[in-house]
């Protein structure tokens, strides 16, 4: 198709212009200065032979916002690029794992530790001295009265006859010997020692011939015999005997309440507990014995 020449007359109605949405195609050959100029394409990059033109980020954003309206699913994140859940990454503490306690909590669980290592080795210890060292009695009868009441608490000390030999005057802890079912301990005052003569005449102790002076009795507090005991010479109102090797003579500072040596005889030094040093209750009532 030849080009109209310059200054050719148009057609008769005016100025002919294509329709909307369509581009005057070019002429074939060159026709001018112009002939053949491709104008300008906005909105996109210029298509190739054979491709469609790619909408603009816009459009795309447009058409996928449609999309969706109308019932269709967005598109999958793929597996490999899957969001972390609550915005936590992979590095982020999973909940309900352990991490690392509180200043507060760790401060807590260490006094707590250090409270029960203390109450371990205050019971350690207890037990320590109870075995070894001390021991608290309660005297359950009047035996031993005015020295000591009925529910006082005495302190025993264990370790001293270890150490030395048992004293006259001595108020000691020992073994039942038989007296009493239930009872595992009695506390009685010695007044006999091995190798010595124990003598009950005239309502009185005699060691070794020689009345025994005893300031701890009521004053009228007469001693009589109970019962025959075997080794000894045995009479109506006086006994006589010397004390075997290793054994001791017990007496209640209540002779006339007080089951003790004139019952079953001497005590072995080896069945004495310890001795009563101090009374610790009632509190009106402290003090040694």
């Amino acid at each position: 198709m030849a080009c109209p020449a310059a200054g050719a007359a148009r057609a008769p109605g005016g100025d002919h212009r294509p329709p909307r949405g369509h581009r005057p195609r070019s002429a074939s050959g060159n026709c001018g200065a112009d002939a053949g100029a491709i104008p300008p394409v906005t909105g996109s990059a210029a298509s190739r032979p054979g491709e469609s033109a790619e909408p603009s980020p816009l459009e795309s954003a447009r058409r996928r916002a449609a999309s969706w309206a109308v019932g269709a699913q967005p598109p999958a994140t793929p597996a490999g690029d899957a969001a972390p859940v609550d915005g936590a990454g992979d590095d982020a503490p999973v909940d309900g794992a352990e991490g690392p306690a509180p200043p507060q909590a760790r401060r807590a669980l260490s006094v707590a530790v250090e409270w029960l290592v203390v109450l371990v080795c205050a019971l350690g210890l207890a037990l320590l001295l109870k075995a070894f060292l001390v021991e608290v009695f309660v005297i359950p009868s009047g035996s031993m009265e005015p020295t000591l009441m009925v529910d006082n608490r005495v302190v025993v000390y264990k370790l001293g006859y270890r150490l030395h030999d048992v004293n006259r005057g001595d108020v000691v802890v020992f073994d039942n010997p038989g007296q009493g079912p239930g009872i595992d301990d009695l506390i009685k005052r010695v007044v006999a020692l091995e190798g010595e003569t124990f003598e009950i005449r005239d309502g009185s102790v005699y060691i070794d011939g020689t009345r025994l002076e005893e300031p701890y009795l009521e004053p009228g507090e007469f001693t009589f015999p109970k019962a025959p005991i075997g080794g000894c010479v045995n009479e109506a109102d006086s006994m006589y005997c010397e004390v075997p090797e290793g054994t001791v003579i017990v007496l209640g500072d209540s002779r006339e309440d007080s089951r003790d040596s004139r019952f079953f005889g001497p005590v072995d030094v080896d069945d004495v507990v310890g001795r009563a040093f101090m009374k610790i209750w009632p509190p009106n009532d402290m003090g040694g014995v």
